[in-house]
């Protein structure tokens, strides 16, 4: 009898690694709950003005260029809307910010392939002539892409942000932290909470070989995999868009660039 329950416990031991692997990989990982979005700038500075007074009372917030060209603000994690909109009266009432949406969390399933969609005041109601219908003709409906169409939208996500002055957390980030800020907001955007640094980002996902890049892949590059200083989002034909260093420009680069592909270490997927 002892020793069958031995065996038994070998085996279960043995069986361990297997059975927790992907859940190790995912560890780190989590979806973006209703967050709260400001603002309508049409001067980037702006809106990085506002990002900076809100870091400066310790919020996380980021700002990106949406569809429109115009710059939002947004930040906040929240399990519950009202909590959301608690904290968005209260930064109201103190005069930190102004107008605000509540942006839903994305669906598990399904995402809209236009910009995130968030909560609005409800427009005056317009009673409009009745098309009549072709026959035939199916009624059109807001087209939709599961899952596996994530990583695309990441990097077309992370190309809006191209030309920006990108600043993460002002003149108070650490050296390094603006390329890993960057592709967390840009990740933020579609609904995924990644690590802060590039080295805790690259300790989760799946490894992904460099021929089998594809959209919205994260690649890393640095001395070596425990010496990890930077961070892009790959958005096809050998290029990726980073945020090159404190205060610079978004840009895209090619892989092929004789100081990346010396110094790339990896790549990890999210989605």
């Amino acid at each position: 009898m002892l020793k069958t329950v031995r065996l038994l416990i070998i085996y279960l031991l043995l069986l361990a690694p297997a059975a927790t692997g992907c859940a190790a990989q995912r560890a780190g990982l989590s979806s973006v709950g209703f967050a709260i979005q400001v603002g309508a700038f049409s001067d980037v500075k702006n809106a990085e003005r506002l990002t900076r007074k809100l870091q400066e009372q310790g919020i996380e917030a980021f700002y990106f260029k949406r569809e429109n060209g115009i710059y939002a603000v947004r930040f906040g994690d929240f399990p519950k809307r009202e909590e959301a909109r608690k904290v968005a009266q209260k930064l109201v009432k103190e005069k930190t910010i102004g107008s605000y949406f509540i942006a839903p969390p994305q669906p598990d399933r399904t995402v809209l392939v236009r910009e995130t969609v968030i909560e609005k005041a409800p427009a005056p109601s317009i009673t409009k002539p009745t098309k009549p219908s072709v026959p035939g003709k199916k009624k059109e409906e807001p087209v939709k892409r599961d899952r596996g169409d994530m990583g695309n939208i990441a990097a077309r996500t992370a190309e809006r942000f191209v030309g920006i002055p990108y600043r993460w957390g002002g003149d108070t980030v650490v050296d390094g932290m603006d390329c890993s800020g960057f592709v967390r907001a840009v990740y933020n955007l579609c609904g995924i909470n990644i690590p802060r640094t590039s080295r805790e980002q690259y300790r989760v996902g799946d490894a992904v070989g460099r021929e089998e890049l594809k959209d919205g892949d994260l690649v890393f590059f640095g001395a070596s995999s425990d010496e990890i200083n930077h961070v892009g989002i790959f958005v096809g034909n050998g290029r990726f868009v980073h945020a090159p260093r404190r205060g610079d420009d978004i840009k895209v680069s090619s892989m092929d660039e004789s100081y990346f592909q010396k110094r790339f270490v990896g790549a990890k997927r999210y989605f």
